[in-house]
């Protein structure tokens, strides 16, 4: 009679959620690129998204919050608090990525037009490249939190937080490039 190795059960359940992640990682990295570099937009008779862009700022910026938010809650010990924080930022992000797509596919790229094209293209570039592994590091981090392992969850998340609070913010940077400065208050 033998019985099963928890440790080897537990690879394989690791395997099996790191190919999944793969996958998902890779096809929304492939349609990206597919959206970015070879689509085009629309023909322009296609549904009007030109609000997404503010809206995708908007998810942008209450995701930096929420991640900010979470890591305070961590670090006073609230971790009840901290997972609906979180769970809230991947909601955010997870939508903005949802609304990009829907307006890059009806609309495609939006041209930077103004003075400071040198910063633009380092935020822009910046942004781009810390993006790819955010969703990876993201559904590692989740999975190793819904598994209790939270030693390789503050590992991931020691790199992961930073990037993807940068991702969040420059997120919004980018738009107001864009879209010009921020409107006047008052």
């Amino acid at each position: 009679m033998s019985t099963a190795d928890p440790v080897d059960a537990r690879a394989r359940e690791d395997r099996t959620f790191f190919l999944f992640n793969a996958v998902v990682s890779m096809a929304a990295l492939a349609l990206l690129a597919w959206l970015l570099l070879l689509r085009r937009g629309g023909d322009g008779s296609e549904l009007d998204l030109r609000f997404m862009p503010s809206v995708n700022a908007i998810l942008n910026g209450t995701a930096a919050t929420l991640l900010t938010a979470g890591w305070v809650a961590i670090r006073r010990g609230h971790q009840g608090l901290h997972k609906r924080l979180m769970v809230g930022a991947f909601v955010a992000s997870t939508l903005f990525l949802v609304g990009y797509l829907a307006y890059h596919y009806v609309h495609g790229d939006t041209r930077y037009v103004g003075e400071h094209r040198g910063v633009y293209l380092f935020v822009l570039f910046s942004h781009i490249v810390l993006s790819i592994p955010v969703v990876p590091l993201a559904l590692s981090a989740f999975y190793f939190a819904w598994r209790r392992r939270f030693s390789a969850h503050k590992k991931i998340t020691r790199v992961l937080a930073p990037m993807w609070l940068y991702v969040s913010v420059t997120g919004v940077v980018v738009y107001f490039f864009l879209r010009g400065a921020a409107p006047a208050i008052g």
